[in-house]
């Protein structure tokens, strides 16, 4: 495997890590956050204590995506590298619209739901047995955390730990040679 190739297949394991360990430690130390309830965008909004690492995580995240995309279009398929890439971007424009900021919640949840609807897809465009089962597991989640007022943090990391576990699965295949995990 070309290096240029390992290089950008890390990035979907480094990513995710990054997005996953950010709101995992910050949803312990913002006063008043219940991840359990809370959005995890809430770490990231205009006045939040825990704002900047937050913003540095969904960039991260953003970052390893785009160059996990880059490995997904040689071993995988064009169309789920395709959907990185657009959960990549979507994933910048969460940051750059936070919560209570710049262009108000439409700008913000725009992007959230580019974010879901491109991570949910890729384990059923990828086109694997179970891929269509677990899209719709994460796509059900992600629509409970937006309807569920209530648990929305707990639906919200549930969803999106499934689909970044997805990214990190299939990366780790490519890492190993693979072109499905």
């Amino acid at each position: 495997m070309h290096r240029p190739t390992r290089l950008a297949a890390i990035g979907g394991v480094a990513g995710p890590a990054a997005f996953i360990g950010a709101w995992g430690v910050l949803g312990t130390r913002l006063k008043h956050y219940n991840p359990l309830h809370d959005p995890i965008s809430r770490l990231a909004a205009i006045g939040s204590s825990t704002r900047a690492p937050m913003t540095a995580g969904f960039l991260a995240f953003s970052v390893g995506l785009a160059l996990y995309a880059l490995s997904a279009r040689d071993h995988l398929s064009r169309r789920v590298a395709a959907l990185a890439a657009v959960n990549a971007a979507a994933t910048i424009g969460v940051a750059a619209f936070p919560l209570e900021g710049f262009g108000g919640s439409f700008g913000h949840a725009a992007s959230a739901f580019t974010g879901y609807a491109t991570l949910a897809a890729m384990p059923a465009v990828h086109g694997r047995r179970g891929g269509k089962a677990l899209s719709a597991v994460i796509a059900a989640a992600l629509v409970l955390s937006i309807v569920d007022e209530s648990h929305t943090g707990l639906f919200q990391r549930s969803g999106l730990t499934l689909g970044d576990a997805w990214i990190v699965a299939t990366a780790l295949s490519i890492l190993q040679g693979r072109s499905q995990p």
